[in-house]
């Protein structure tokens, strides 16, 4: 068996490049991942305004102490533009935003003054109060948001005030995917006695368009080897990767493994991991191949390790991997050396620590304990059973 690391560096050596790229409106960029450097065109702010409501003043008009009259000369809404310059002795009424007039560079709040009639009374203040100087936020030709980032709201509301109506990203990978077995059905279709319905489809299918990816679904296949055959040439044909669930175990009804030799190939399909050790990763044609075990909470492990780091490769996203934090075990975990067990595991803070407890019974097939966690406690090779108090790894859902 191959360790989960060596696994995960395998497939993602065979990801020479992302995908290509292509222009979308900034509104509808929201998780795609940007395919170049984005600079900025010019200075954010373009020109010293000012950052509240009030009285724009040059500084030699601000007195040292006690209290000075001033004129008011104008009113400057955000927007507007101060023609002329303010001299000596004056000020101009200015809103937050609003470029600073020529000759001012220093802002009284207006609740710090004392307005009368066409003038106004101002006391000492620090020069350059309240103003935002141009290009405090951003310089124009400096790189605002680095290629391979997948976009947030805040990168989206930045690059649109760059002025730019659209955005160079990467083509969502495609991902085609399968579910096997005779035992599988459809939801909302009559259910045999011995069949369940099938939840690996849509958690996987969720799952891909939540990492970046585009799903095509081609259902289920039954346990038949040439129409299972039929089906993986077809995927292969469809898109960037191919996952199936189910199937690569040892069965006798198990096929995947034995058509992806004849009409592709498989680089490993057992992995050194509890759960989810029946895992089959290769190649049909072009695209990659990630045949996930058929148990709910083994498929969902797998797609996690292994085919979300893949799609985000593929995807062009330069961070691959989710972060793993420390918490403490507030309960004895077993766990058999030599393999890298995944618990789901409920993640609270509590007396200024992180703590984690599971969610209990750990089954493979228990895809409620999925539902009930916040985080995977990860619990590595070398390890042997974990007492309470201990310190554990968990990556946050």
């Amino acid at each position: 068996m191959i360790s989960v690391r060596d696994g995960q560096n395998q497939i993602l050596a065979q990801i020479a490049r992302p995908t290509p790229p292509e222009l979308v409106p900034v509104g509808a960029a929201r998780g795609r991942v940007l395919a170049e450097d984005l600079r900025a065109p010019f200075d954010v702010p373009p020109t010293d305004n000012s950052a509240v409501d009030g009285y724009a003043v040059g500084s030699a008009e601000v007195p040292a102490a006690g209290a000075r009259e001033l004129d008011v000369v104008a009113d400057l809404p955000a927007g507007a533009v101060f023609d002329g310059a303010l001299g000596p002795g004056q000020a101009v009424r200015i809103m937050t935003g609003a470029p600073m007039p020529r000759g001012a560079d220093t802002v009284y709040p207006q609740e710090t003054v004392e307005r009368l009639d066409g003038r106004v009374r101002v006391g000492s203040i620090r020069k350059g109060a309240n103003v935002r100087m141009r290009g405090e936020d951003i310089q124009a030709g400096t790189v605002v948001i680095e290629g391979g980032t997948a976009l947030r709201p805040q990168e989206l509301g930045l690059i649109a005030s760059l002025g730019r109506c659209q955005v160079l990203v990467h083509r969502r990978p495609r991902a085609v995917l399968l579910s096997t077995g005779d035992e599988v059905v459809e939801p909302g279709s009559p259910r045999k006695p011995g069949q369940i319905y099938d939840a690996n489809r849509f958690t996987l299918a969720a799952s891909i368009v939540e990492a970046g990816g585009e799903v095509i679904d081609l259902g289920i296949v039954p346990d038949a080897r040439a129409e299972l055959r039929a089906r993986l040439l077809e995927a292969g044909a469809l898109g960037e990767i191919v996952v199936t669930s189910g199937g690569v175990s040892v069965g006798v009804y198990d096929f995947v493994k034995e058509v992806l030799d004849e009409i592709g190939a498989i680089d490993f399909w057992q992995v050194a991991m509890q759960p989810g050790r029946p895992l089959a990763f290769g190649r049909i044609g072009s695209a990659h191949f990630f045949g996930l075990p058929g148990n709910p909470v083994a498929s969902m492990l797998a797609y996690m390790l292994f085919v979300r780091p893949a799609i985000y490769k593929l995807a062009g996203r330069r961070r691959l991997f989710h972060e793993t934090y420390a918490a403490r075990a507030t309960e004895p975990m077993s766990k058999k050396k030599g393999r890298r067990e995944f618990k789901r595991g409920v993640l609270r803070f509590r007396d200024g620590a992180w703590e984690v407890r599971t969610t209990g019974p750990q089954g493979s097939g228990i895809l409620s304990s999925m539902v009930a966690g916040n985080c995977l406690v990860v619990l590595e090779e070398e390890r042997g059973d974990v007492a309470a108090g201990e310190t554990v790894l968990v990556e946050p859902f």
